[in-house]
């Protein structure tokens, strides 16, 4: 039994560990993630919404040093309840979210391993039986360093989580697990393979058979019944291949200039969400970049999911003499984690991504 709890320690705390750092590289990430599960269609707790940056960040770093606790043995009966407690939330959380199919993916891995809801469920109910063992056998965990050094470890540990998510906050993350990392060519990313694997689906459909309702049901075609359609309910049996980039486009005044865009030598966009949510000093900071950018012959745009109204706002108390085109929310939020941000674009790849801190480093 001995052997079996090391072995079940050090594979929880390596995982504790690895997910805590996936998402500690990207905490704006965890919180877009955190205000879907506190939305009023999921567990309804709006209020929530103002702290999930906050909240983000203290649960990754309890998480990943929860992981270090256990594997060194520090505290271990407090380690095992964190733990235990922690496991039990996230398993009603997802089974929660697959159940009502609520939140497609829970973040658990952040954009590193996407998991689907059920996914995410089996994988938390394999971790609850390990930490249960784990807790009933928690006199086998003992520390594996001397013991007037494990909270040091800790505090070092603690240290460099905070220092680390401070860091990425204040330019972007460390490792770039999304489709629009730096290198990759949009179109190509939006590009279907003629062999691709196509959604299944099961239609049901209902039938007025002589005066009783009937229902057959097929993955595709329409069935032969003699009698009148009343209606089809559809379920999804088998998801089609999805592009890595599928919700990418640049709308204006009601046309798509997406291609346009995209086989230009030289852009420069500015990418922001919500610009009544942009951080004035970032769009103070990116002025000198912008005027450069334009003096070198780039294409400037501004790239936003706001209103013509906050777009006309914005320019005329920055000064800004570029167009703005709109694209979805979500995918804006996906290109760039920074509100504003600023992206360079060579015929459609992207050559460069910075947070607004950084401007003056953009290569030009």
């Amino acid at each position: 039994m001995k052997v079996l709890v090391g072995i079940v320690r050090i594979f929880v705390g390596i995982l504790f560990i690895i997910s805590g750092f996936i998402k500690l590289n990207d905490p704006v990430g965890f919180s877009y993630k955190l205000q879907e599960y506190f939305s009023p269609g999921v567990l309804d707790i709006p209020f929530l919404v103002p702290i999930a940056l906050f909240l983000a960040v203290f649960l990754v770093v309890f998480e990943l040093i929860l992981g270090v606790m256990l594997i060194i043995g520090y505290k271990p009966k407090f380690t095992v309840w964190s733990l235990l407690l922690m496991i039990l939330f996230f398993t009603f959380l997802t089974f929660y979210s697959a159940y009502f199919n609520k939140v497609t993916d829970c973040g658990c891995f952040g954009d590193a391993m996407p998991l689907t809801p059920w996914e995410s469920f089996s994988k938390d109910v394999v971790l609850l039986i390990m930490i249960i063992l784990l807790f009933v056998k928690r006199k086998y965990i003992q520390p594996l360093i001397p013991k007037w050094t494990l909270k040091w470890v800790i505090f070092v540990v603690f240290i460099g989580c905070l220092w680390f998510a401070y860091h990425v906050l204040m330019h972007l993350p460390a490792i770039d697990f999304r489709a629009y990392k730096e290198g990759v060519n949009i179109q190509e990313g939006m590009t279907v393979p003629e062999d691709a694997q196509e959604a299944i689906y099961n239609y049901a459909w209902t039938f007025d058979v002589n005066g009783k309702e009937v229902t057959k049901n097929t993955t595709g075609s329409y069935p032969n019944v003699d009698g009148t359609f009343l209606g089809v309910e559809t379920t999804l049996l088998e998801e089609g291949y999805i592009a890595p980039i599928h919700d990418f486009s640049l709308e204006k005044n009601d046309e798509d200039y997406t291609d346009e865009i995209l086989n230009e030598d030289k852009v420069l966009m500015v990418v922001a969400y919500n610009l009544s949510k942009s951080e004035a000093a970032g769009l103070r900071a990116i002025t000198n970049t912008v005027k450069n950018a334009q003096a070198k012959g780039y294409r400037v745009i501004g790239l936003s999911a706001s209103g013509e109204g906050d777009v006309q706002k914005l320019k005329s108390t920055y000064n800004f003499n570029f167009d703005f085109y709109f694209c979805d929310e979500t995918a804006i939020k996906t290109i760039v984690r920074s509100n504003p941000g600023l992206v360079t674009l060579k015929k459609g790849t992207i050559q460069q991504k910075l947070h607004w801190n950084d401007a003056e480093d953009l290569n030009l």
